[in-house]
C-alpha cells in the first residue's frame, strides 16, 4: 500500500510567529505611544500656554480699562466740583448784589426825601426857616398838607425867629423849647435846623400832627 502524506488542515490558524519576529512590532508600538503621548503633551502645553498668554494678553486690556474708567469718573467727579464750585460763586455773588442792592436803597431812602427834598447832608442852615421846614417834615411823617398848622402854629410861638426868647420863661427859639426842661442839642440856641428838628420831634411825640398841636393850642394857648 503506497506511503500517504499526513494531512494538514487547510483552514486551521497560522501558528504564532516567533518571538524574534514580534519585537519590531512591540517596539513600533511603544514608540507610537510615546510619540503620540510627546503630541498630546506638546498639544497641552500649546493649550495651557496659550491660554496663559491669553490671560496675560488679557489683563493689560483690562487693567487699561479699569485705568480709563477710573481717569473718567474721576474727571466726572471734577466737573461736578467744578459746577457746584461756580454755582455756589454765582449765589454768593447775587445775594451779594442784592445785598448791596438794598443797601443802596436804604441809603437813597434816607438821604433822598420825596418831591426832591435835600439830603441830610447838605447844610439847610442859611436856608429860610419855613423852608427848612418843609423840607424836614417828611423825616418825622408829616405831609405837606400839614405845614400850614405849622406855620401857624410857629407863628404864634416866635414867628420863626430863632433868636426869639420869652421874659417869662426859660421858652427859647422857633418852637419855643424850654431850656432848662429839655435836654437840647448843643447848638439849639443858634442853629435854626436844630430847632425846627427838636420842635417837630416834640410835636410827633406830644401830639402826632402839626394840625393836632395847633388845635391844642387855639384851646389852650399853649402846646
Amino acid at each position: 500500500m503506497p506511503r500517504r502524506e499526513k494531512y494538514v488542515p487547510r483552514h486551521r490558524n497560522a501558528p504564532l510567529e516567533p518571538a524574534v519576529n514580534r519585537e519590531p512590532t512591540v517596539k513600533w508600538g511603544i514608540r507610537k505611544s510615546a510619540l503620540f503621548s510627546g503630541v498630546a503633551v506638546m498639544a497641552t502645553g500649546l493649550a495651557v500656554g496659550g491660554s496663559t498668554l491669553a490671560a496675560q494678553g488679557e489683563a493689560p486690556a483690562d487693567t487699561a480699562s479699569s485705568t480709563i474708567e477710573r481717569a473718567e469718573a474721576e474727571r466726572q467727579g471734577e466737573l461736578v466740583s467744578a459746577e457746584v464750585t461756580r454755582e455756589r460763586e454765582s449765589e454768593t455773588t447775587s445775594r451779594s448784589d442784592r445785598r448791596t442792592a438794598v443797601d443802596s436803597a436804604k441809603k437813597d431812602a434816607l438821604e433822598e426825601q420825596p418831591g426832591g427834598m435835600v439830603t441830610r447832608t447838605e447844610d439847610l442852615s442859611d436856608k429860610d426857616p419855613r423852608e427848612i421846614a418843609q423840607q424836614l417834615m417828611p423825616r418825622y411823617g408829616f405831609s405837606a398838607s400839614e405845614f400850614s398848622c405849622l406855620d401857624a402854629l410857629y407863628v404864634s410861638e416866635s414867628d420863626w425867629d430863632v433868636h426869639a426868647d420869652n421874659p417869662t420863661s426859660s421858652a427859647y427859639g422857633i418852637p419855643q423849647a424850654l431850656t432848662e426842661m429839655y435836654d437840647l442839642p448843643a447848638d439849639y440856641r443858634t442853629n435854626p435846623v436844630s430847632q425846627i428838628e427838636w420842635g417837630l420831634w416834640y410835636i410827633r411825640d406830644s401830639y402826632g400832627t402839626p394840625c393836632s398841636a395847633w388845635e391844642f393850642k387855639q384851646a389852650n394857648d399853649w402846646y
